[in-house]
């Protein structure tokens, strides 16, 4: 009836559900002590003879253990389109775990759980948790599962926060953290909404200060209330114009007690509805006031205290129209990684799904194959023999400025490349083996995806912008090939490449070069070229239409150090010693600035 990650949810149990009675004392941040603790779990694929090939999966606020289906008669799970034989986290490859997070209600230990010293439901007495003890509890799972240390430890939204949070308290029993349309913590508008949905749930008249379970009613319409201003936080305005406009006035008859006079209206009815078959109140309350209190710190220096010395790999994901958890948290946590020195890859997603993006299958082919990339990566399934036959139809070197890129970078041992693309040339400094860090920049989805796919650590970041998130002196060199003639503000941005980075090798088309000049001269139209000088006037990338000794001369105004340059004809695939200005198509400079 509706479209939504909603969709097949249902309060049936798999079958394939375990449970682990701890026998272990679980003590909380509070300081409460849980000796009664019960996780509900589920397993797919197999562990390898080497245990080195779990992924840990951490759900959100409305999940549980069953992220997929495990056959044809089990019930839909959470994740189906993600997680499975062939697919993005292929479980004929990996063992995935998930289980119920502490505090919730599909069989994990909470509110609707019976205290066993008082024979009574927990209901409002359960303790107040945070997301460490919810990964204190899901440590206690993995150590019985004998697994030493985690693949990966992958979640979304409240799941991203416990995907952080295994990376923040145990380091050493992991490899990487994939975090999705996650961040630091809520922004107070967040908060806000989980407040007034806790209010209309303690303001049911059925609640009973939470002690409700021996009762004919429960407090239902109070947690559909919650339910239905929490899934306009998931939605997003381009989604919900998709979805309602067109029908504004002519809502589904869903049967329902709530308004329906709207189309909206009759959404967001059926789907607070439905959210009660499966879920319980107190649960909501305990969760969300979990996920309202994770808070790494108010700024990108203060929140990378948290995260010096845990030398993992780590990979953030954020949507475009995500207002729950928008792309600027995403941004101030990739900040305080790199100042942390930790190795991070970040990109944000174009999308008009809102928060819900990560569990639907509209942008699927974007975070699908990023998340698998990662995981291969990580697992060194992708190893050098094996990645240099899949990319054996590639020529590299059909970029002719790479040679003498590769020749400028010496022995260089950090290195970016801003406008990376498909990562080719990054690709092969890692193979040469003299490099200990490299990133790819680049603002193109597509490209980055390629790069990652080459196990190359990637940011998603926008030149003209972005450069900000990186720290001073992070790189030796700062690789900028056939990307000067597209930046906006040249002058702000080798600036900032000069902060980060002690030296700067860059390459540019010449726009003073001799078929140039006949063109304009001789035929009165807008030079073009071959190569990146291929574009037609009016849907050309490039802003900037400088010379080679444009650039020698911006150089020495704005004291730049010229430390090397070389000079291509690329049509007849030669250097150029003599009127480079005139016969050379292409530049190549190494370039520096005093501090």
């Amino acid at each position: 009836m509706f479209h939504s990650s909603d969709d097949l949810r249902s309060n049936k149990i798999s079958d394939y559900v375990q449970y682990l009675k701890l026998d272990t004392e679980i003590v909380l941040e509070s300081g409460f002590k849980f000796d009664d603790c019960v996780i509900a779990y589920e397993t797919y694929g197999q562990l390898n003879a080497e245990k080195n090939n779990a992924i840990l999966i951490c759900h959100a606020i409305s999940g549980d253990s069953h992220v997929s289906k495990h056959d044809d008669n089990d019930a839909d799970g959470w994740w189906d389109i993600m997680v499975g034989p062939g697919l993005y986290i292929d479980t004929n490859k990996y063992f995935v775990i998930s289980s119920n997070i502490l505090g919730g209600c599909m069989g994990t230990t909470g509110p609707n759980h019976i205290n066993d010293k008082t024979g009574h439901y927990w209901g409002s007495d359960f303790p107040e948790i945070s997301v460490s003890d919810m990964v204190l509890v899901q440590s206690k799972l993995v150590e019985y599962l004998e697994i030493d240390k985690l693949l990966c430890v992958i979640g979304g939204s409240l799941g991203a926060y416990q995907s952080i949070e295994w990376g923040l308290r145990f380091p050493d029993k992991l490899h990487s953290v994939i975090s999705l349309a996650g961040g630091p913590r809520l922004t107070s508008q967040g908060i806000a909404f989980d407040i007034i949905g806790r209010n209309a749930i303690r303001r049911d008249p059925y609640f009973n200060d939470g002690q409700y379970y021996e009762q004919s009613e429960a407090p239902h319409t109070g947690l559909a209330l919650a339910r239905m201003l929490g899934h306009i936080t998931y939605l997003s305005e381009e989604s919900m114009s998709e979805k309602f406009d067109h029908d504004r006035y002519d809502p589904k008859d869903v049967d329902t007690d709530f308004e329906k006079e709207f189309s909206v209206g009759s959404y967001l009815a059926y789907q607070g509805d439905k959210f009660v078959e499966r879920f319980d109140p107190n649960s909501y309350i305990t969760l969300s006031n979990a996920m309202d209190k994770f808070d790494l710190g108010k700024n990108s220096s203060e929140i990378s205290l948290n995260f010096k010395g845990k030398n993992l790999k780590w990979f953030l994901m954020s949507f475009t129209s995500d207002w729950l958890f928008p792309s600027s948290l995403s941004k101030e946590l990739t900040r305080a990684l790199i100042i942390a020195k930790e190795e991070v890859s970040y990109v944000e997603i174009p999308s008009n799904c809102g928060h819900d993006a990560f569990l639907l299958d509209d942008d699927i082919k974007y975070y699908g194959n990023y998340v698998n990339n990662f995981i291969e990566n990580i697992s060194n399934e992708l190893n050098v023999t094996d990645s240099q036959e899949i990319f054996k139809d590639r020529k590299l070197f059909e970029r002719q400025d790479y040679n003498i890129i590769l020749e400028f970078l010496d022995n260089s041992k950090r290195i970016v490349d801003l406008g990376c693309g498909d990562g080719d040339l990054l690709y092969e400094i890692k193979n040469i083996g003299n490099a200990n860090k490299i990133l790819g920049i680049d603002n193109n989805l597509e490209s980055l995806l390629n790069a990652s796919k080459k196990g190359i650590p990637v940011l998603r970041l926008d030149l003209n912008n972005d450069l900000h998130l990186i720290n001073d002196n992070q790189f030796d060199v700062a690789i900028l090939s056939l990307t000067l003639q597209s930046i906006i503000e040249v002058e702000t941005v080798l600036l900032e490449i000069c902060r980060i980075s002690s030296k700067v090798i860059l390459s540019f088309p010449n726009f003073a070069y001799e078929p140039l000049r006949k063109m304009l001269y001789e035929e009165g139209r807008a030079p073009k070229h071959t190569g990146v000088l291929q574009y037609e006037w009016y849907n050309s990338p490039n802003k900037r239409y400088m010379s080679i000794l444009d650039f020698e001369e911006f150089c020495n105004m704005k004291n730049f150090n010229i430390i090397n340059s070389k000079y291509l004809n690329t049509d007849q695939n030669k250097f150029v010693n003599e009127n480079y200005n005139f016969n050379a198509d292409l530049g190549i400079f190494m370039i520096s600035k005093d501090n």
